[in-house]
């Protein structure tokens, strides 16, 4: 018995295998062998992930340090007083003269650094020298890492220093070293596509190279001309540069007729208007800045990550298609011919057709995201001049006073990551839809056309022509109805008549209208979707009704932004401070000293124009005391430490 049971189960042991093997098992067949699939083996620097990281946090913890301490020696040394302990900024976001291509870089890296976490197996490499590896904890302290890592290498620039400018040197250098000697070592990875680690630090290795020549090139120029009074007019040369485009004469321009302008000037003008482009006497604040470098940054990115997830994989199908294919295609009904070999080649065909519609909906939704994020900056300068000059914004129902608060100040803190994460969501949901457009466009009507088979859409419309013809026709007549039946001019005023067959017709057609009104319903939707979409990255525009417009979290945050900016880094505020710390003293006159004082800011800001110097000097100096009270009025960050008398000032004098 127990013989017999041993060989059933070893005649249904052997009959499980033979079943296995033959359904669920890959063998090749006679004569042939299976070719295997390119597999990217782990890399093994000569110097551990974990060892490099773990000595670049010592050496940025010994930069912050160093900083600190020198920190705290220059706030000490003015007074020889107790200084207060603290650490420099990272950046300046309200200068308007600092260096901005450090904090641009700098934000540059950290954000490829953040990207290069999605495929990353171990976020914070050191911690595997003392901890097992483990993902998923860690992946939210990596969030913090990364800022705290390149803190030091962006505040070692605000300080203005030559050890400082020696220390970043040092930091950077190391830094980009690693970088290099990491990809240079290890080109390829596993994850996602072999190069896609090497392709997509490229803007990291861009940041961190301009940043290690940057500061060797201040550091030299620390030594031979030093740091004492340049570097702080340079902090008000762009806020008297500004003043003086403002107060300054403007030029006439060669006036010419509308009608004598060729084709290509009125090109050029409507690309000047819809493209930002410098204008002189203005600059953009350094939140905006940073947003630009983030957006291109993030657009680089995103189309890097969608494009070798996605392609790579369609070339392995359409390389791995095999005669088998027409088996599984008439399991669903599906029969594209008789032969074999030419289904293998209809569908490696459709499969080409489907990347290139996939690679063209990824060039147009990158191409349509940074065209209308650069308009977006022409907004942003339009926006920004009008609060600097006092005019106020319809910005929906937002309260118009530009005090600060503190939801504002959040706000502002959060403007730049805001529009970097909207810039990476916008760019996927456009993706997705022009995908889904020209995969429609391409498989219904072009290459039925071109093949001459699977007339889908025209077997379609062949069979529903009636009611579309029924569809147009109406819409047509109604129109030509509208124009020649029921309207008539009289005196030059147009006026109704025929209103009885205006109201028949309207009771006839109003079946065939309620068709017609829900193919607009659907193409309203489609519009809306598709606006909303390609919008989506910009957030000085509000995708929602005005009435609606406090709902839109991305316009509630811009409005307060520019509350912010607007209260806080006025330009003539910033030379009128700067003119108030430059004043020399006066000589011991009391009679004269009132007017002296009000005319030393003005000295400051003379004009180079001969023929404003022409006009006199007392007219100058009119004109400029106008131009700076003028100014000074309407600056919404003064407003709130007038005297109550002074709040209701208007133009020329007058009080309401």
């Amino acid at each position: 018995m127990s013989s017999q049971t041993a060989g059933n189960r070893t005649s249904f042991g052997a009959t499980d295998d033979y079943s296995y093997g033959s359904w669920y098992i890959d063998e090749p067949p006679a004569g042939q062998e299976l070719q295997p699939e390119e597999v990217v083996p782990s890399c093994h620097p000569s110097v551990p992930l974990s060892l490099l990281h773990a000595c670049l946090a010592v050496l940025s913890v010994l930069v912050l340090l160093l900083l600190a301490m020198l920190w705290q020696r220059r706030q000490r040394w003015p007074r020889c007083g107790p200084g207060r302990p603290g650490l420099p900024s990272p950046a300046d976001f309200s200068a308007g003269a600092r260096p901005r291509a450090v904090p641009a870089a700098v934000f540059m890296v950290l954000f490829s650094s953040l990207c290069l976490l999605l495929p990353d197996e171990d976020p914070l490499p050191f911690l595997s020298l003392v901890l097992p590896p483990s993902r998923a904890p860690w992946k939210l302290a990596a969030l913090l890492y990364y800022p705290a890592l390149y803190y030091p290498l962006a505040a070692c620039a605000t300080v203005g220093h030559g050890v400082t400018h020696l220390l970043g040197s040092a930091l950077a250098w190391t830094h980009f070293g690693v970088q290099v000697w990491q990809r240079a070592e290890c080109p390829q990875a596993p994850q996602i596509y072999k190069y896609y680690s090497l392709l997509a630090s490229l803007p990291l290795l861009l940041g961190l190279g301009f940043l290690s020549l940057w500061y060797p090139v201040q550091l030299v120029r620390s030594f031979s001309h030093g740091t004492g009074a340049g570097a702080k007019w340079l902090q008000s040369n762009y806020s008297e540069e500004y003043l003086r485009t403002l107060l300054g004469r403007k030029k006439l321009g060669n006036s010419s007729p509308s009608s004598k302008q060729g084709f290509l000037s009125c090109a050029w003008i409507c690309f000047r208007h819809s493209i930002y482009t410098p204008q002189q006497g203005f600059r953009l604040p350094l939140k905006l800045v940073l947003s630009a470098t983030l957006t291109g940054t993030a657009i680089y990115q995103v189309a890097l990550l969608l494009l070798v997830g996605v392609v790579p994989t369609v070339r392995k199908v359409r390389a791995g298609v095999s005669t088998d294919v027409s088996y599984l295609l008439a399991g669903f009904g599906i029969v594209l011919s008789d032969d074999k070999q030419e289904v293998v080649e209809l569908v490696r065909h459709h499969l080409w057709a489907l990347e290139v519609c996939y690679v063209s909906a990824l060039v147009l939704s990158c191409s349509l995201t940074f065209l209308v994020l650069t308009r977006s900056l022409v907004t942003h300068r339009a926006n920004l001049q009008a609060l600097h000059r006092g005019a106020a914004l319809d910005l929906g129902l937002l309260p118009q006073s530009l005090h600060p608060s503190r939801h504002a100040i959040f706000c502002w803190m959060s403007f730049s990551a805001y529009q970097t994460a909207f810039t990476c969501l916008g760019l996927l949901v456009q993706q997705i839809i022009f995908f889904l457009g020209t995969v429609t466009v391409a498989f219904l009507v072009l290459m039925p056309v071109l093949h001459g088979r699977n007339l889908l859409l025209l077997r379609f419309l062949q069979f529903s022509w009636p009611f579309w013809l029924t569809l147009i026709l109406a819409v047509i007549l109604q129109n030509v109805a509208a124009h020649w039946v029921f309207l008539d001019t009289h005196h030059g005023r147009p006026g109704l008549t025929n209103r009885g067959a205006l109201y028949l017709a309207t009771f006839l057609l109003f079946p065939i209208n309620v068709l017609v009104g829900t193919l607009v319903a659907v193409g309203r939707v489609l519009l809306s979707a598709l606006y909303n979409a390609v919008h989506l990255g910009q957030m000085d525009l509000s995708l929602l009704p005005p009435r609606a417009a406090t709902l839109d979290p991305g316009y509630h945050m811009y409005c307060n932004f520019l509350k912010i900016e607007a209260s806080q880094s006025h330009p003539a505020v910033t030379a009128f401070c700067a003119l108030l710390l430059q004043r020399p003293r006066p000589p011991a006159a009391p009679q004269d000293g009132p007017r002296l004082e009000e005319e030393e800011g003005m000295l400051l800001l003379q004009m180079k124009d001969p023929a404003a110097k022409a006009a006199g000097p007392r007219a100058h100096r009119g004109r400029a005391r106008w131009g700076l009270a003028y100014t000074l009025l309407h600056n919404p960050g003064l407003q709130a430490f007038r005297k109550p008398a002074l709040l209701g000032a208007q133009a020329n004098g007058s009080q309401s």
